[in-house]
């Protein structure tokens, strides 16, 4: 990947303590993404980058992540209009298919397995005690704990009390995608919940151009 400066806004963001990766090597606006076929958890294929859509990366954490489910339960309400704007969503996980597959599968998007987090190292997704320990993050902690249980009934998810693949520390990040393969937009949350909206995706997409 080649690096441009990064840019003002949620580009670039600055390094957070404690994480497992250096700031000098992330991804900024304007670098290119390589083309690859990732397999999701049911076994579909799916491109990136997508000669039809612009691409949504989001890198959650492991299986049954509480505040990852309260996060993508936002998205899941609004498919229809991430769709509409020409956007398709990829959620990578950094845990295995078997357990992907009992955790999430309500989740109405292509969910990438990434138990190896060769995915997480190339694209310097690292880890941090912040993750958890952060204020942003426990405010989200009670909401996403009655999200667990009530989804444990709904679609049996097991509850996230088991060991979990790659541990509980791990950060997120997004990345916008054109159809050509260039980032059109990034962030590198600092916690667990520091994630873009679906409000930032529709902004972002707006601003790179939809392909429809």
């Amino acid at each position: 990947m080649s690096h441009n400066n990064p840019p003002p806004g949620n580009a670039g963001s600055s390094d957070t303590p404690g994480s497992t990766e250096p700031f000098e090597n992330r991804y900024f606006v304007g670098d290119v993404v390589i083309a690859r076929q990732l397999t999701s958890m049911t076994g579909e294929s799916v491109s990136i980058p997508d000669p039809r859509h612009l691409i949504h990366l989001q890198f959650r954490r492991y299986a049954g992540c509480p505040i990852c489910n309260l996060h993508l339960r936002s998205f899941a309400l609004r498919k229809g209009e991430i769709a509409a704007a020409g956007i398709r969503e990829v959620i990578v996980f950094h845990s295995a298919a078997i357990e992907l597959l009992r955790n999430e599968p309500d989740v109405p998007f292509p969910i990438i397995p990434d138990p190896d987090k060769k995915l997480y190292t190339e694209f310097r997704v690292g880890t941090s005690w912040r993750s958890v320990l952060d204020p942003g993050a426990m405010a989200s902690v009670p909401r996403a704990a009655w999200l667990a249980t009530r989804r444990r009934f709904t679609v049996k998810a097991p509850l996230p009390l088991r060991p979990a693949t790659n541990g509980r520390i791990g950060l997120v990040a997004d990345f916008l995608i054109t159809t050509q393969g260039y980032v059109a937009d990034v962030k590198y949350g600092q916690h667990s919940g520091d994630s873009w909206s679906v409000d930032d995706v529709l902004a972002a997409a707006a601003a790179a151009g939809s392909p429809r």
